[in-house]
């Protein structure tokens, strides 16, 4: 096998690592912000958190606080892949 097609494999599975990445960040980001503040709210109406019911809280609050979150995440898990296909910028 030749270098180039050695990396065009490295980057192809560079690049499905990076969409598996995003893609689990997404559902996570919607299960938080759609899935407990909206869908399944009134489920939540009867947990007290922070002063308000719980999912009134993750509505105004902590869909915003799973957001930072997961740019972290994000941030911390892309270092690790640029690592591991030796694509880190300097």
């Amino acid at each position: 096998m030749s270098q180039h097609e050695h990396q065009n494999h490295d980057i192809s599975g560079y690049w499905a690592a990076n969409v598996r990445i995003i893609t689990i960040c997404l559902i996570i980001w919607a299960l938080v912000s759609l899935g407990f503040a909206i869908w399944l709210r009134p489920m939540l109406a009867g947990i007290q958190f922070g002063g308000a019911d719980l999912g009134f809280w993750f509505g105004q609050q902590g869909s915003i606080l799973c957001f930072i979150l997961l740019i972290f995440f994000y941030s911390w898990q892309m270092k690790k892949l640029e690592e591991r296909f030796g694509v880190k910028e300097d």
